[in-house]
């Protein structure tokens, strides 16, 4: 790898090096940026799967954990998965993300990796928004001392699972400092709205559109009355604690990558992050159509305003033309020609 000087535009690319589709993806990828006069940043070990001359005119990217100020944006070629793989480099430097989808859903995703060219021509000349998304952030706590245990942060959900699989969780919930039901469960979610398409859709959740400023709560198979999912303002603070008789201890979970035991004497303490993801968007199409496309839904026979100013324009297309629009609706004779 060479060292780009400091004034050249750096862009991180991160992508699952173990498939041929992504590397292809990403190698394409690079070499555009290079002829832009772009430099690529990739983890430490990443560009030995690249091409002999290509990875020469790469950089390392630094470790999550520390400054990626130098980064002008990071575009991930995969999954969700990958996506929230790269949120660990990106949200606390405040670097816009670009996914590329190579898997399967990809909500996340911004772009299909058959758009790269574009792609490459739009982060050189700069053309794209960026767009927030709410996290979550999350303290493990001693009950007694209220020393913190573990911390973390999550962009779709956290997680609290119980560890036996034949055993029931038994949590007491509280929220904004007064308690709200206890539930005998298998868990419980605290997602975001980006989350809500994810884990929390498939446990029963309602879909929030991304410019909602919330977070929802989702009980898992909870043996209760009260055990529906809640939607709570953006202030809201919940909290978690583990019942003395609760038959198993827990597991708390953040975006399924990053995880931490709960058992008795530990409290979960979930509230909106300070942090906000940057989402670089190419494109202005609202949240509807995303739902559509993602999940294939049948949209066929809806009438709205886009079809009805087609039909107008059609009608005034006609006109100009001397045709009258109305001969459709003329009966016709024998040989398909309209009556006078």
């Amino acid at each position: 790898m060479t060292t780009a000087p400091q004034s050249q535009r750096r862009v991180a690319v991160l992508t699952h090096m173990g498939r041929p589709t992504a590397i292809a993806a990403a190698t394409r990828l690079i070499e555009g940026l290079l002829e832009a006069g772009i430099t690529s940043a990739l983890p430490a070990g990443d560009a030995d799967c690249l091409p002999p001359k290509l990875a020469e005119a790469v950089v390392t990217l630094a470790p999550p954990d520390e400054t990626t100020s130098d980064i002008e944006l990071m575009v991930v070629l995969g999954g969700d998965g990958s996506i929230l793989r790269a949120t660990e480099w990106v949200l606390f430097a405040d670097v816009p993300l670009l996914g590329v989808n190579l898997g399967h859903v990809g909500f996340l995703a911004e772009a299909e990796s058959s758009e790269i060219d574009s792609i490459v021509t739009r982060i050189v000349q700069r053309s794209y928004t960026v767009e927030e998304r709410s996290t979550i952030e999350v303290v493990l706590r001693e009950c007694a001392s209220g020393e913190v245990a573990w911390s973390s942060y999550a962009v779709n959900e956290v997680s609290i699972e119980k560890a036996s699989r034949e055993r029931v969780l038994e949590v007491l919930v509280e929220v904004d400092g007064r308690p709200l039901s206890r539930w005998a469960c298998d868990g419980v979610l605290l997602s975001t709205p980006t989350g809500s398409t994810a884990y929390a859709f498939s446990a029963g959740g309602p879909v929030i559109w991304p410019n909602v400023d919330a977070m929802m709560v989702v009980p898992l198979s909870a043996h209760a009355l009260f055990a529906r999912p809640l939607v709570l303002g953006p202030s809201s603070r919940v909290v978690l604690q583990l019942i003395d008789r609760s038959q198993t201890d827990g597991v708390v979970w953040c975006d399924g990558r990053r995880s931490a035991d709960l058992r008795s004497g530990l409290q979960v303490e979930v509230q909106q992050g300070r942090h906000k993801l940057l989402l670089a968007r190419l494109s202005e199409a609202p949240f509807t159509d995303r739902l559509v496309n993602k999940f294939g839904l049948r949209v066929e026979g809806w009438r709205g305003e886009a079809e009805d100013r087609v039909q107008h324009e059609d009608r005034a297309v006609s006109l100009g033309s001397g045709e009258n629009p109305d001969d459709d609706d003329r009966p016709e004779d024998g040989c398909g020609r309209a009556r006078t």
